[in-house]
């Protein structure tokens, strides 16, 4: 039987209700639409009466903030549903199966969703249609049925066996052809012709339907970089800068290969994009580089110090597009984006702790009736993609320490969507070794579905009209919580010493990521798992279902590996067997499927041969902006490139692994953006002072100009900018994006590609900095639109926390200097002299002589010094005379520098004041009106400052209650021991043990297992037991089930209210007079079971209070103040009302709303424990400040007896020189108070 239920917010709290209906209203512009309401349907499967009227009050709903009802309301509007796609992961449904089957203990029921709509108002067909098509891509969903269904359970045909496909070898060309576009095949013709000659010669057969599709894949552009790999047969440059480039670069091809074999190797964009790195490696300048057969990323060696100790690490860095897939499904392909770069480090057993974003896209502020036919609106791919981007790496725990979004019409081609990550494992947990026959593989982690059939292909074709109609299974979604089980795991050096070799599913599924890991493999395709019945051969070989990795293990390995996966609640399957002859085979059902020669797959293909042609370029100086100064800087400040993005950045994670040493945005305002990220290693105890640095470069207003000078300027850029914020050029190691238009057979075309890698090459030769990775994607066209030419180069080095510097000037009266490199012509620097101001930064830096640094990027000498100026409102008064012209032209390469001592370095620029303007020549401009309009510019977009009225408590006092006596345990212990559970989706647990251990306490970390009925009711066991021995209960942050069905915590929240960790937990602090704490998401469950404010597990009523959703409709990431109102609690024993911390925040759902009896009774009581405060230490409801709008500005409250603390900032994200850019008392003693209050 299917029950049915239908949740909506409570009618103060419908934010994204309203907020839908304003964006339909004034960017679709539907006018006639009145009123819009928002309701989640759910459909349930195998759950009895009793256990649905559970499920509908505490995983369905909360009572604190939603109204259930079992039909739609009667009213006169018009409704429809939106449901995914048949195949598609729906991490809502999934998250509400498991949480009910945390629940109930039971087989995991059947659940659908839906979005049900209710329009109101006169409104036409044309209306009706305008909404639907602004909220239903039909490449993610469809339309839903109103109707009740009879069953949920799919009607699943059995698969056909797969057939060959007869008569291939004796096609001729014209049957080819037609066979290519019947197939829908990403190889051209001469492949098809090349296949065919294969199996009529080689294997004498036809080939199976999969076999094709399996060559398909592992030839695609996207496996194997086929553009890359075409032989330039004739080169044409009429360009003299480029010429002397590729002169540069024949000669270095002899150097490298020797003259003989230079002359026989085919001259290819491959091979210019990797010979930098081989003649720096051939003059002995790439030490650290980790060389091996196995490199799923960048990886280089780094002698990192360790609680003072010397410890090698390997540090890995990735860059990864998801252009094609972001382009037409947004939210899924920018998750996606991230989840994939994430396993590539991953699969080198790295852990990936920082995360930049840098994207390109159209105007999106163009109304939404102007886009092109067959497009999505430019603000739907902004907005969307960034909520997908953010919620994946939020959910998996990945701090993102930059986020960017380049604005060029270009970009309406397709959509620009980079991730790039940093990784680092310690060396001694790695094994790398030749898989030998009668290794096993395993494949680790999610299941396989329809989900991302041809996403590999697909991101090799060319986009058109028809795309958003015919890609949808090409999209997968992502699963985070399953990829930080495999992070997890991937931690453990008992796991990773048992992994030969290890590959990511990416593109291409099971037949590229299992058929890449040996020469000779046998793989049983009936073993791998499956997320529904129905999936033939073919899918199951090439689907790119998301969050899985194979491993090769030694068979006597294999059932302690599957354990260890296990424990880490990972399914792990043993689905592949190495062989000794090197064939790929693949059996299903009985049969052999494919079966291929290993050195026929690794061909790529036939042949690709073409033509190249570089006309002459050259690039138009800047145009600076006409007026006054204050006119000239506005102007420049609130174009789309310069102006604010912390809209954009502030929804993104940016301290989680208690790792951050530079906040995205810095200065007392936290406004000044950082031109680097930098994070600590990830060392999983005690401290370090090791860290990383990344930037980028790229520029695609030159780029479009001159692709060589806009790649060497990016290579220059993205190193200047680690050097500008502290770390050494020497050590700097890069990787490359290269994204261009289809190239077709257009000799001219092929020029742009070339001379954007010959720019890159001489940079990296002549500054003696090597690209080791890099990623192309070549496939930006739509229709007659292309995107700019891009090469976008990021610099990642190793260095000391100690010499990071950041952007925001620090103090009034400081000198300002220019430092500025002689210049090869009007753009380019020269490269000996750039390398010697790079040296002399560096140590001017580390010497202390800087207070802050900047390296001017696209808007120039002006942008910097504004944007320096912003995070401590501090202006500029220039130096008599000083030159204004230069203030707008570029100036890469070149650095400003705030010094801290008067020292004789550089052109003078003049001095900081307290005084918030410019003074220049006799011209004041008032920089309070420039930054209105340098944070104005995207707020209609990507808000930050505006949220709505946070309801009827709009006051926030300042509350005081001193504690005279606190509770005390009758038994006292020198290590009380503290248990941290770990439930799908938590990913604060790393940082909450160090900080418990940190304090003292004994930290046990447990993760909740909930593969089968049975695997639950163990960890039941398990945790009531550990609770009888602990002293304390952590519950740290996270996103327990993707904070799904809508609501934070409900997977914590069902397993607390099982009767046996119910009571366990009344043992605890009833009879043992334990502590509990929960910070985020552990506060939302504290909250939700009754823990704060009652101290006890509690039905919870409508009457509760509770956290709700952010009134700025988004996750908000950043790092806020918070003021003690009460120390009531033993937790905050070392504190006293009135003190004042920063901490960081993370999370969409942080609003505490109560009713006025509940405020005034928790205020009474000393309850409410600390409250957000704004830079003058007052309570606010100011969202700059009180991210969430919380009544009261509460950002935690305690039980009555103080023994239970919830908060939202995450106090257990600190440690040495951690956000350096942010001033305030950034350790809060938390952590100490509660260990303490066991030592009597």
């Amino acid at each position: 039987m299917v029950r049915r239920i239908y949740v909506e917010k409570k009618p103060g709290l419908r934010q994204e209700a309203r907020g839908l209906l304003h964006e339909l209203q004034t960017v679709v512009g539907v006018s006639a639409l009145e009123d819009l309401r928002l309701l989640n349907r759910y459909d349930v499967e195998g759950l009895d009466e009793a256990a649905f009227r559970r499920a509908v009050g505490t995983v369905f709903s909360e009572p604190q903030v939603d109204d259930t009802a079992a039909a739609l309301p009667a009213g006169d509007c018009i409704a429809f549903g939106v449901e995914p796609l048949p195949g598609q992961f729906d991490q809502r449904a999934d998250s509400a199966a498991q949480c009910i089957q945390l629940m109930t203990q039971e087989e995991r029921p059947t659940v659908r969703t839906a979005r049900i709509y209710l329009l109101f108002g006169p409104l036409t067909a044309a209306d009706v249609d305008a909404v639907k098509r602004y909220v239903l891509n039909p490449v993610e969903c469809r339309e839903a049925s109103l109707d009740l269904p009879e069953r949920l359970a799919a009607e699943t045909a059995v698969p056909a066996d797969v057939e060959a496909v007869t008569g291939f070898t004796a096609l001729d060309r014209a049957g080819l052809d037609t066979l290519l576009a019947r197939l829908g095949l990403a190889m051209d013709l001469e492949d098809l012709s090349f296949l065919q000659a294969y199996f009529r010669d080689t294997e004498r057969r036809d080939p199976t339907l999969t076999e094709i599709r399996v060559v398909d894949t592992y030839w695609s552009d996207h496996c194997r970089h086929t553009t890359f790999s075409t032989h330039l047969d004739h080169v044409e440059i009429n360009d003299p800068a480029v010429q002397a480039a590729y002169n540069r670069y024949l000669a270095a091809r002899e150097e490298v290969y020797g003259p003989e074999k230079a002359a026989q190797r085919p001259q290819t964009l491959m091979d210019i994009a990797t010979i930098g790195a081989k003649v720096l490696k051939r003059r002995g300048l790439l030490p650290e580089i980790d060389e091996s057969e196995e490199i799923n990323a960048c990886s280089i060696h780094v002698a990192a110090q360790v609680n003072g100790k010397p410890q090698d690490w390997l540090l890995m860095f990735k860059n990864e597009t998801h252009n094609h897939p972001t382009e037409i499904e947004p939210f899924g392909g920018a998750a996606t984006c991230i989840g994939g770069a994430i396993r590539d480090p991953l699969a080198n057993r790295g852990y990936v702790y920082q995360a930049m974003r840098v994207t390109g896209a159209g105007d999106p502020l163009v109304p939404v009736r102007d886009t092109m036919p067959g497009k999505l609106p430019q603000r739907k791919l902004v907005t969307t993609a960034a909520a997908g981007y953010s919620s994946y790496g939020n959910q998996i725990g990945l701090a993102t320490g930059m986020v960017d979004e380049l604005y060029h019409p270009g970009y309406i081609a397709k959509r620009m969507e980079i991730g790039a990550v940093v990784g680092a494992v310690p060396e001694a947990n790695v094994r790398r070794e030749q898989p030998v026959p009668g290794d096993v593989v395993i494949l680790l982690g999610g299941r396989t579905g329809r989900d991302g059939c041809g996403g590999a292909t697909g991101s090799s074709k060319a986009h058109k009209l028809e795309s958003l109609e015919t890609c949808g299974a090409e999209v997968q979604k992502g699963n985070a919580p399953v990829e930080r089980k495999l992070q997890r795991l991937f931690r453990t050096k008992e796991a990773t010493r048992m992994i030969k070799r290890c590959n990511d599913f990416g593109a291409g599924g099971v037949s590229v990521a299992i058929g890449e890991l040996a020469d000779g493999l046998s793989i049983d395709l009936n073993a791998v798992p499956k997320k529904y019945d129905g999936l033939d051969g073919t899918e199951l070989a090439i689907s790119e279902s998301q969050e899985r990795m194979a491993v090769v293990v030694a068979k006597e390995d294999a059932e302690k590996f599957i354990a260890a996966a296990n424990r880490e609640n990972l399914e792990a399957t043993v689905v592949a067997e190495v062989t000794a002859e090197p064939r790929l085979v693949m059996r299903w059902n009985g049969n052999i499927i494919c079966d291929i020669k290993r050195k026929f797959l690794n061909s790529n293909g036939a042949e690709k041969h073409m033509d190249v042609r570089v006309p002459a370029r050259s690039v138009e100086p800047c145009k600076a902006p006409e007026g006054t100064l204050e006119e000239k800087l506005t102007a420049l400040m609130s174009d789309l490139n310069t102006c604010s993005k912390k809209g954009l950045s502030e929804r993104f994670d940016s301290t989680i692994g208690a790792g951050t040493v530079l906040m995205p945005f810095g200065g007392r305002t936290q406004l000044t953006p950082v031109q680097a990220m930098a994070a600590k290693l990830p060392v999983p105890h005690g401290e370090t002072k090791t860290c990383s640095g990344m930037a980028w470069g790229y520029n695609p207003f030159i780029a479009e100009q001159s692709e060589y000078h806009s790649a060497y300027l990016a290579v220059t850029e993205s190193v200047s900018k680690l050097v500008a914020t502290g770390f050494s050029a020497k050590n700097a190691y890069l990787t490359f994006q290269e994204y261009f238009e289809r190239l077709g057979a257009d000799p001219t075309r092929w020029g742009r590609p070339m001379a954007s890698l010959l720019g890159a090459l001489d940079a990296q030769v002549e500054l003696g900095v090597a690209a080791i990775g890099g990623k192309d994607s070549m496939s930006g066209s739509f229709e007659n639109i292309d995107v700019p030419p891009t090469l976008v180069s990021f610099a990642v080095a190793a260095g000391n926390t100690d010499n990071v510097v950041s952007p925001e000037f620090k103090l009034p009266g400081s000198k300002l200097v220019l430092l500025s490199p002689a210049m090869r012509d009007g753009l380019l620097p020269n490269a000996g002299s750039l390398k010697l101001l790079w040296a002399q930064v560096e140590t001017l830096i580390k010497e202390k002589k800087v207070l802050s640094a900047y390296t001017p990027s696209m808007g120039g000498l002006a942008e910097a010094l504004f944007k320096m100026g912003l995070g401590n409102r501090l202006g500029v008064r220039f130096a008599p005379g000083f030159d204004a012209t230069r203030l707008y032209g570029y100036a890469y390469g070149s650095f400003v520098l705030e010094l801290a001592e008067d020292i004789d370095v550089g052109t003078p620029i003049g001095e900081t004041t307290a005084r918030y303007v410019w003074e220049l020549n006799g011209e004041t401009a008032d920089l309070a009106k420039v930054q209105e309009a340098y944070e104005a510019k995207l707020e209609p977009v990507l808000p930050y400052r505006t949220a709505e009225a946070a309801g009827p408590a709009q006051e926030a006092p300042a509350l005081k209650y001193e504690a005279l006596n606190r509770v005390a345990p009758k038994v006292g212990t020198a290590k009380p021991r503290v248990l941290i559970p770990v439930f799908p989706g938590t990913n604060c647990e790393y940082d909450s043990a160090r900080a418990m251990e940190r304090a003292g306490a004994e930290p046990e970390v447990f993760v909740i297992n909930n593969l089968t009925p049975a695997h639950v009711a163990e960890s039941v066991a398990a945790v009531k037991e550990l609770i009888g021995r602990s002293q304390m209960i952590f519950l740290p942050g996270g996103f327990s089930g993707g904070d799904e069905p809508e609501g934070s915590a409900k997977f914590i929240t069902a397993f607390f209210r099982n009767p046996a960790i119910t009571e366990a937990v009344r043992g605890l602090l009833q009879k043992r007079d334990g502590l509990m704490l929960g910070i985020c998401n552990g506060f939302q469950a504290l909250i939700k079971l009754g823990l704060v404010p009652f101290g006890d597990i509690v039905e919870t009523d409508d009457t509760c209070p509770t956290l709700t959703f952010n009134t700025i409709g988004r996750h908000q990431s950043m790092l806020v103040r918070t003021r003690v109102a009460s120390n009531l609690s033993p937790w905050l024993q070392y504190t006293k009302p009135g003190d004042v911390h920063t901490v960081a925040v993370s999370h969409g759902e942080g609003r505490f709303v109560a009713g006025a009896e509940t405020l005034d009774r928790l205020v009474k009581n000393g309850q409410i424990a600390t409250q957000y405060v704004d830079l003058s230490g007052k309570p606010t409801m100011d969202v700059r400040h009180n991210p969430n709008g919380s009544y009261y500005a509460v950002e935690g409250i305690t039980s009555p007896d103080g023994r239970v603390l919830g908060k939202m900032g995450h106090s257990e994200r600190s440690g040495d020189n951690l956000y350096k850019n942010v001033d305030g008392n950034k350790y809060q003693k938390l952590f100490e108070g509660g260990v303490d209050y066991f030592k009597l």
